[in-house]
Order: structure tokens, then C-alpha cells, then sequence
């Protein structure tokens, strides 16, 4: 026969029965959404207006890559609610932030990079042109004299990538002139970062679903171009469409010798 514990002894809520409390789970920085800590540690340097950086469109099969631009004022610039990365949102709610980043901002771009810019410069030759334009764009308000981009690597620097073209660009002139800081998972933890994928992503979006209009067959309404089954399945029985890049592996009938297929589906 068993006997129930005593009230009296059991372990409080929050403790382990040994008595020591239970370690809260932290939260992620996913959970929390992005902040404007880590942006704000360039006013100590210094630095008055920053950009947010970010692409989309990096593990598409067809369409361009898109690159969003989003500057601050570090001494003025207040946290805005709902933003995220944008994979994490849905298409109704990204729709509704682009006019709230926009006002929130005092300045934005988004540069695009088409599949034969692609094709032709390669995927990084083709992110820096696509953030160029961006760039371009962002400096007709304003110049930031800092960037923050998401990820590990710098293809924004127009010297970091001057061995992809054997002449100097017709673009290196408008290229950026700010120094550029990488952050793993920027999208993640910095409002800015964010918030220029917002931009990107939507923008990219809506291309690709006007590219359907004339492409129909291969869904690019609803797959945005990325590597589903049912898209490479047609590209398969069609074969690839001018809007595709023709320099990458984009049929379902691929050998293991082809390895995987370059980049992420969705993003």
C-alpha cells in the first residue's frame, strides 16, 4: 500500500523536489523579436545613421535576388511593434508593416539582381549589384556612414568582391561607401535588419507573382520561385522558362554526383 507525501513536503512550484529551483527556459530571440540593442551600440563609435541590410530570394530557382535597405537614426530611432524576420510572418502581415516601416524609416531601398544578372556575375557578384541599387536608392535622402548586414560574409563591399569582375563595374560608383559590420542572425535579434527584409521580401514577392501571369505553369504564385517538388517537377516536363537561372541545377533529375541544390527552399 502507498501512501500519499505529505502537503506539507512537497518541492514549491518552481523548485525541484532537492529544493533548488527550477531553471527557467530562456527565451528565444525569436520569441522576444528584434530590438534596437545591438544598432545602438554604433552611436558610442560614433555613427549617426545606420542601415539595416538584408536579401531575399538567395535559394530561388527562378527569379531575382532582392536586397532591402532599411537606415535609422541612432540618436532618434524608437522601436516599432510587429516587425520580424520575414520568413517568420505571414504574407497579410508583411503586407501590413511595409507602410509602417516605411514611415518609420527615414530612408529605404530595394535593390533587385535579376536571374541573368545572376547568371552572369554569380549569386555574391549578383547580391552586390541588387545592393547597390538599394543603396542607391537609400542615398537620394540619405547617406548612412555605417551598415549592419545579416549574415557572415560581405558581398556589399564593392573591394570585397573586385575579383568577380576583371573590369571595375559601371555600378562601383554608386557602390557602398559606408564600412559594413556582418552579424549571424541579424534578421533575428536587430529591428533594422528585419525590417529590410520586410521590404525585400514583399517587394520580391509580388514580382514573382506578376512573373506567373506570364509563366503560369510552374507556380510561381504560390512558390515564389523556390525549389518545391511540383515546381522542379515542371521544369522537368517544360523545361526552363528565360526567368530561371540557367547556371544552376533546376530539375527534379539531378544524380548524387550533382549534389544538393543550392540554397535554402523558402526565404
Amino acid at each position: 500500500m502507498t501512501s500519499q507525501a505529505d502537503p506539507a513536503l512537497r518541492a514549491p512550484s518552481g523548485a525541484t523536489a532537492a529544493g533548488a529551483p527550477r531553471p527557467r527556459r530562456a527565451r528565444s530571440a525569436a520569441a522576444k523579436g528584434p530590438t534596437l540593442r545591438f544598432e545602438r551600440t554604433f552611436a558610442a563609435m560614433g555613427h549617426r545613421v545606420l542601415a539595416g541590410c538584408d536579401e531575399v530570394g538567395r535559394g530561388a530557382l527562378a527569379g531575382p535576388v532582392s536586397v532591402g535597405l532599411v537606415a535609422v537614426q541612432l540618436e532618434s530611432v524608437r522601436a516599432l511593434k510587429g516587425v520580424r524576420d520575414s520568413k517568420l510572418l505571414t504574407p497579410a502581415d508583411r503586407q501590413t508593416l511595409v507602410p509602417l516601416i516605411k514611415k518609420w524609416c527615414p530612408a529605404w531601398g530595394v535593390g533587385h539582381a535579376s536571374a541573368a544578372e545572376i547568371d552572369l556575375l554569380g549569386l555574391m557578384g549578383a547580391l552586390r549589384l541588387a545592393g547597390t541599387r538599394a543603396w542607391t536608392q537609400v542615398c537620394e535622402t540619405l547617406t548612412p556612414d555605417v551598415v549592419l548586414l545579416d549574415g557572415n560574409h560581405n558581398w556589399l563591399s564593392p573591394e570585397m568582391q573586385a575579383s568577380l569582375f576583371d573590369e571595375p563595374s559601371d555600378d562601383d560608383d554608386a557602390a557602398c561607401t559606408a564600412p559594413v559590420h556582418t552579424r549571424i542572425k541579424a534578421d533575428m535579434t536587430c529591428l533594422s535588419v528585419a525590417a529590410a527584409s520586410v521590404l525585400a521580401k514583399v517587394e520580391r514577392d509580388a514580382m514573382m507573382v506578376e512573373y506567373s501571369s506570364l509563366h503560369p505553369e510552374y507556380g510561381w504564385d504560390v512558390n515564389k520561385g523556390y525549389a518545391t517538388e511540383a515546381h522542379r517537377a515542371a521544369i522537368d516536363t517544360l523545361g526552363p522558362s528565360p526567368l530561371h537561372r540557367l547556371s544552376w541545377r533546376l530539375g527534379t533529375g539531378r544524380t548524387d554526383e550533382d549534389g544538393p541544390a543550392p540554397g535554402p527552399v523558402g526565404g
